[in-house]
């Protein structure tokens, strides 16, 4: 009965929402999702207030660029560590620990599951939307984008078809030089085909652009490689081929932007940018990614943030995350904390929805935060969950704390993210207090959405 009232509420909002004033514009959205890119990756600082939040090595001038013409989020989260969960997140605005893992292709089985997704709720706000999914899909439930609402997809593309003519047992030893690497002027003029349609027909559309780059197998221009090994490695970031690599991603979204710019579409449509989860902790990856990072000999990629993918730190989910658009001030930032389940609700705020966060179980909007920057509004939880057998661990950030739990230790960590964002600093015996509040809401909300993978890990940690 719960679920069916909540069906009927949702659709009966939606059928409030669809009715769009005559004169009203609605704008085009650009969701451009880079792949295993870290917080700390790009040319430019991710926290203007932290001069470390840039790379020592990489040039992004066009994603700088992006960036600087509206705002950063500074403390921006990818839903998850790893790929997987967190596109099925951003998808429906649900937290990875609610969808579950096992279990989400039954419960989320298009035509007989009771949620929407970004597409579906942007076409019940306004039928006129046309919307598109480009490049890497990797919901891993063998369903492909047109069957969750998309008129135009790849279908179910997974990391394989980025990695055109790699060896995958190389991906982290070598390189390969490639024309197209990473299929980016595949997937960058497939979206300008569909733009500049979409622009001569006047209709909105909403675009999702998920690039395989910057995921290994590790591919770039052998000219940009080439560029490359002239400069100066850094300590944090010495990998040549993986630079050219996210240069040649940086370049084709300078080559979108031109194109929105020909078309005077810029105007009228929104750029969002993040990454599904961070990047990795080093090239190549270490099986003690756990450990203290003044523990290994060398800056983790992700520095000043703790960790990478796979892992709950920091480095693994705070991703670089900005936004441009109509009246949104440029270089401008917010640390309002926010993160990829948030998006279906902006987006439908975006489109004409008044009861944005309404649509998402989940997720919150942020379009307050788009043209004032400084309005925050920390008050609720993020949840995380890893889902391992080797390390399970979930993570709940409340304000300024953040804590996290490996299920099979029992190990408790909590950190001040404010005065310590590299989590460096262990806070749970001097703050007991805070670490029983902190994990009763984790506990109490794991409970709430998946009490049967609770129950199963809090069995692991009574063994």
């Amino acid at each position: 009965m719960r679920y069916f009232l909540w069906f009927f509420f949702l659709f009966s909002l939606l059928n409030s929402t669809s009715q769009i004033p005559k004169d009203s514009v609605p704008p085009n959205i650009i969701f451009i999702l880079a792949d295993d890119l870290g917080w700390s990756s790009l040319s430019e600082q991710m926290d203007p207030k932290i001069f470390d939040s840039k790379s020592d090595f990489h040039l992004t001038p066009n994603l700088d660029r992006l960036m600087k013409s509206g705002v950063r989020f500074t403390q921006g989260y990818a839903p998850a560590s790893i790929c997987s969960p967190s596109r099925r997140s951003i998808l429906f605005g649900h937290t990875p620990m609610r969808q579950d893992d096992d279990s989400f292709k039954s419960r989320y089985e298009p035509g007989k599951n009771r949620y929407l997704t970004i597409p579906q709720v942007l076409k019940k706000i306004n039928p006129e939307y046309v919307t598109a999914h480009f490049g890497k899909w990797d919901l891993r439930i063998g369903v492909s984008p047109d069957a969750f609402g998309y008129d135009f997809a790849d279908g179910d593309n997974g990391n394989a078809q980025g990695n055109s003519s790699s060896n995958g047992d190389e991906k982290w030893t070598a390189f390969f030089a490639e024309d197209n690497p990473k299929q980016i002027d595949t997937l960058t003029n497939r979206a300008k085909r569909f733009i500049s349609k979409q622009v001569q027909h006047k209709k909105p559309f909403f675009i999702q652009l998920s690039h395989y780059a910057t995921h290994a197998n590790i591919t770039a221009r052998k000219e940009t490689i080439a560029r490359f090994e002239k400069l100066t490695k850094g300590k944090k970031h010495p990998n040549v081929a993986w630079a050219a690599m996210l240069a040649d991603l940086d370049a084709s979204i300078g080559d979108l932007m031109t194109h929105l710019d020909q078309l005077g579409a810029r105007k009228n449509t929104y750029l969002f940018f993040m990454s599904d989860n961070g990047g990795v902790e080093f090239i190549a990856p270490v099986k003690n990614r756990l450990d203290h990072p003044d523990s290994f000999p060398t800056p983790m990629r992700n520095a000043p943030l703790r960790g990478g993918k796979w892992t709950l730190f920091e480095g693994g989910i705070r991703v670089p995350f900005f936004v441009s658009g109509p009246d949104i001030p440029a270089n401008s930032s917010s640390n309002r904390y926010v993160t990829g389940y948030d998006l279906l609700a902006t987006f439908a705020e975006l489109a004409g929805s008044k009861k944005p966060d309404s649509l998402s179980l989940d997720g919150k909007s942020f379009k307050a935060s788009l043209s004032n920057p400084r309005t925050t509004s920390d008050s609720r939880n993020l949840y995380f969950h890893r889902f391992n057998n080797g390390y399970p661990h979930s993570a709940i950030r409340s304000g300024d704390y953040k804590l996290l739990k490996f299920w099979k230790t029992g190990e408790i960590l909590l950190f001040n993210l404010n005065d310590d964002p590299g989590e460096k600093m262990n806070l749970a015996t001097v703050m007991p207090e805070k670490v029983k509040s902190l994990n009763n809401a984790l506990d109490s909300y794991f409970k709430e959405v998946n009490p049967a993978l609770f129950n199963q890990l809090t069995t692991l940690t009574s063994k």
